[in-house]
């Protein structure tokens, strides 16, 4: 039976561990296949053409075959060149570089495909590779917005999700994964005004939701990390991602 190859796929690789001596599993974000595992055999020799080509946040083209169905969910590289474009991101971008990677990785199943999601995270990658100013902050919460709305886990911004009241444009608003979007109480200092989140929705709905999301954010950036975060963990099923601790314990250094 022949193998079925995918050739020239546009990919980035979220995550690499050993598999064995020689070889490295790879879990790469591929344009049109979703999240894949993709086996390297040889890639760590020194001689391999692999070792300067599998690196995260470089935008690749990768051909591979495909195992035969039901015998394996992880498929064999056959070739990876670096597609061009932009440096490695470094200092704080790449360590954001890094936990967008960790939200892919807990967050996408595998063989499930995101292409409009893939094309944000590309242009997001440019951004951390460039001398982005104080563009991270928005970039990332935008991200989170848009990663969210694809995999069905963020409520309509709108309107309170348990009672659908419209939201009152100066009142403040708290978003939970137990009640979506509800109103502040007393005690509670966070959340955003009821005008920030309908601008937020109104931007999701953009027939090209990135560029209108990112603008958005600009507007709120620092407010909204602290409601994306515990809606981010939750989901992700875990207190602390891994990336943010690294984060943490390199600031308190």
């Amino acid at each position: 039976m022949a193998i079925k190859r995918v050739s020239e796929e546009p990919a980035f690789i979220l995550h690499r561990y050993d598999w064995s001596e020689s070889s490295l599993i790879l879990e790469c974000f591929t344009r049109h296949r979703g999240r894949v595992a993709l086996v390297a055999k040889g890639a760590k020799k020194p001689t391999s053409s692999f070792r300067p080509v599998l690196l995260a946040l470089q935008p690749l083209r990768l051909s591979y075959g495909m195992a035969a169905e039901g015998s394996s969910d992880i498929h064999t590289l056959k070739s990876a060149e670096w597609a061009g474009g932009h440096v490695m991101p470094s200092g704080d971008s790449l360590l954001a570089g890094l936990y967008l990677n960790e939200l892919l990785m807990r967050l996408l199943a595998r063989e499930d495909p995101f292409a409009a999601l893939f094309d944000v995270y590309a242009g997001v990658v440019r951004v951390l590779a460039s001398d982005h100013g104080d563009a991270l902050e928005p970039v990332l919460r935008a991200f989170e917005l848009l990663l969210l709305r694809e995999l069905g886990l963020l409520p309509a911004l709108d309107a309170q999700t348990l009672s659908l009241q419209a939201l009152a444009p100066a009142q403040r608003y708290v978003i939970t994964p137990e009640a979506g979007l509800r109103a502040a109480g007393d005690a509670e200092r966070s959340g955003l005004a009821g005008a920030r989140w309908l601008e937020l929705e109104a931007a999701l709905a953009a027939p090209n939701p990135y560029p209108a999301v990112l603008r958005a954010c600009a507007l709120c950036a620092g407010e909204l990390k602290a409601q994306l975060r515990t809606l981010l963990q939750h989901h992700c099923g875990q207190t602390v991602l891994r990336t943010r601790q690294l984060m943490m314990d390199i600031q308190s250094l």
